[in-house]
């Protein structure tokens, strides 16, 4: 008798895992997973101009370096969430995705590949962690540090980059290129 009890407790958990979010929950959860990738794109992106602005790749490369995990686990903390800047094109190894970010990863290129807009989506997974995630396009001005070599890269940008990255990946884009996304956890 008790372990028939406890079989359908299981099951009665694992069907309520998998109901998931409302409607209104995952407008909710979209709505604040824009507000926190803008505010961090902005936050960094701002600083990243500034380096630019004092002296090109050679100052804005090793800024990066040295801050842009920093930037992302202030505003983390600001938001209570964890953040996460991805690619399967990574520059530092610490932001190499995981699993379900390169499935993800791979979603948004076959999107991109099919001529559809790319859009954020949340989705909770078995823990019941709700995941919110969104691509992050190629903009002219990335082109300096993340283009193709020759063309919109300069071969002393590539010198810079992969001395402070010597395995790095993230070159080759064009404008408008997914670069990657942004992947945000809520630790509600």
């Amino acid at each position: 008798m008790k372990q028939g009890l406890f079989i359908w407790l299981s099951v009665l958990f694992v069907v309520s895992c998998q109901n998931g979010l409302s409607t209104k929950e995952k407008e909710m959860y979209l709505l604040k997973g824009q507000e926190i990738a803008k505010a961090t794109a902005g936050h960094l992106g701002g600083e990243v101009k500034k380096k630019m602005g004092e002296g090109g790749v050679a100052k804005a490369v090793p800024f990066c370096n040295a801050n842009a995990d920093g930037f992302t686990e202030e505003m983390a903390k600001k938001y209570q969430v964890l953040i996460r800047r991805t690619s399967d094109k990574f520059r530092n190894e610490h932001n190499a995705p995981n699993p379900e970010e390169l499935t993800q990863i791979k979603r948004y290129r076959a999107l991109l590949d099919s001529g559809k807009k790319l859009t954020p989506i949340v989705e909770q997974d078995t823990e019941g962690k709700v995941h919110f995630y969104a691509p992050i396009k190629v903009q002219k001005k990335c082109l300096s540090c993340h283009g193709v070599l020759g063309e919109t890269m300069e071969h002393k940008a590539d010198s810079i980059i992969k001395f402070l990255y010597p395995k790095d990946k993230a070159i080759g884009f064009k404008e408008d290129d997914l670069r990657g996304i942004w992947s945000i956890e809520f630790r509600d």
